[in-house]
């Protein structure tokens, strides 16, 4: 072989081995650069799903604050109209009442209350009162029980009320008191089952 030939032959041997040892290079370079970017997907992968659960969980509790909002105006507003709707009720009530007081039946009902409040007094002494505006019935009462009455100073819209002084005991059937507890006590429950 000539020394051409020798050197023709030694560039093409340094130039498949450049070669060679280039695209191994190119090879090990593009699998280091295949790997960091499968790191970097993963890396950013779990970021967004953590940007998610993170912005998921924040409209959560941004959904269950305006919820909680909502639903304390309604509680309100039913509140506020139950109201509206006891106090129309209750006056309706007291008009049926100034209207049961002028009937002989609430006259039989005064009667009926005297005659408990003297049986349960027994031989004590007691006195029994009833409503100013139902003066105009102190005589027919008064002959109706045999029982001196007294018409008190001030209204409590109906009924009787007595004293035992002998026991410190108080009956109060007016309907005052009655309504008072009715209006306190007072629910809406009807027709649907609470929980």
């Amino acid at each position: 072989m000539t020394t051409e030939e020798k050197l023709k032959h030694f560039k093409a041997a340094a130039l498949e081995e450049a070669r060679q040892e280039s695209t191994a290079a190119i090879e090990e370079h593009r699998r280091a650069l295949e790997k960091l970017f499968q790191e970097h997907t993963v890396d950013k992968d779990r970021q967004a799903a953590l940007e998610v659960k993170t912005e998921t969980d924040r409209l959560k509790r941004e959904n269950n604050i305006t919820l909680s909002k909502e639903r304390l105006e309604i509680k309100r507003d039913i509140s506020r109209r139950q109201e509206e709707l006891k106090e129309t009720l209750f006056v309706e009530v007291q008009e049926k009442l100034a209207d049961y007081m002028a009937t002989p039946e609430y006259q039989q009902l005064l009667i009926s209350q005297i005659r408990e409040i003297l049986k349960f007094a027994g031989n004590e002494e007691v006195t029994i009162y009833i409503d100013p505006a139902d003066q105009s019935c102190l005589s027919g009462l008064t002959a109706a029980v045999n029982h001196p009455l007294t018409v008190s100073e001030y209204s409590f819209s109906g009924g009787t009320r007595a004293v035992i002084p002998g026991r410190h005991i108080l009956i109060d059937n007016s309907f005052a008191a009655k309504f008072d507890a009715a209006k306190k006590n007072f629910t809406f429950d009807g027709g649907v089952l609470h929980e």
